[in-house]
């Protein structure tokens, strides 16, 4: 099989990784702090093999708000639009993605979208299960389907970091208990997020992710469907309009690829009938997403034309 992507993915990986001195790996989670921040990965899954590849590809990294896309997905499949819009809104914001000031401005006081860390929490606490261990299954489960990978995992000692230095989440949760957005026990519902976030995958996982995304939630094979259609054009639609924090409207511009970015440096991409694409580039920006992963979406963005605008 030819693999044009093969061609140019080397230069470009190397093109990319003097912007990684520009940036800093997250160190607020102390267990991300300890990520070399000269690393840069990527795979391009086009449906047939992971044969493009470059860079550290093959190492692990969490999840952290990539997982938002997924347990979207999930909870939409769980209840239906109704219910999860009833919890949170579908409008960008220009804030920082873990800022408490438009859950106070607004009435009523549900997050403006599920990839800010608010919505995320609020789109977390309806996931079905009677225990945080039958919930955080079933989301495994999901994204063990949708990468092909059964031996996808959580990290402990990550989810532990996180659960430790959860206060600004735990406000932002109290706040939206109050207000009955939530309910129940916070610190159950942080078990479950920073769980959720901790999930470790590589580029070559992510670019399938991107991949069953990107074809409206098929399975790789074509066997069958992951995500329903509707859910998965919901999902895109979120990753466009806020997917990569408060750059967004930026990244629509100079890249126009679906996308949603984590704190770990990770990035997954999902051109609509097109291919998937994972990044990982732990060096962040001030906005949080992947300094050098950026650069390389805008690279191979204007290389193939793959902006859907």
């Amino acid at each position: 099989m030819v693999c044009h992507y093969g061609t140019d993915l080397k230069e470009m990986v190397e093109k990319v990784k003097r912007y990684t001195k520009d940036g800093q790996v997250a160190n607020y989670i102390p267990a991300l702090s300890k990520a070399n921040p000269d690393d840069v990965g990527v795979a391009i899954f086009d449906g047939n093999d992971t044969c493009f590849s470059e860079g550290n590809h093959r190492h692990l990294f969490t999840l952290q708000s990539i997982s938002k896309v997924l347990t979207l997905a999930l909870a939409l499949m769980d209840h239906g639009e109704d219910v999860v819009f009833s919890k949170v809104g579908m409008e960008p914001t220009g804030d920082p993605f873990n800022s408490i000031a438009k859950l106070e401005s607004h009435v009523p006081s549900k997050p403006l979208n599920p990839m800010i860390n608010a919505g995320a929490l609020a789109v977390s606490s309806l996931i079905k299960g009677d225990t945080n261990e039958e919930k955080l299954e079933r989301l495994l489960h999901f994204v063990r389907e949708l990468s092909g990978n059964k031996q996808i995992n959580f990290n402990q000692e990550v989810a532990t970091s996180e659960f430790k230095t959860a206060d600004l989440n735990r406000s932002l949760a109290y706040f939206m208990k109050q207000h009955g957005v939530i309910s129940g026990d916070v610190d159950v519902l942080l078990d479950f997020y920073t769980k959720q976030c901790a999930i470790e995958v590589n580029c070559e996982d992510l670019a399938k992710i991107g991949y069953a995304l990107a074809h409206h939630g098929e399975h790789p094979d074509k066997n069958y469907s992951i995500i329903p259609y509707e859910i998965a054009r919901l999902v895109k639609t979120f990753m466009v309009t806020c997917g990569m924090y408060n750059a967004s409207g930026e990244f629509a511009i100079r890249v126009g690829i679906p996308a949603k970015s984590g704190v770990s440096g990770g990035i997954v991409g999902a051109v609509p009938g097109g291919v998937g694409i994972g990044l990982y580039g732990p060096a962040l920006d001030d906005k949080g997403n992947s300094i050098a992963g950026m650069k390389l979406l805008e690279l191979l963005s204007a290389k193939y034309h793959l902006s859907i605008f």
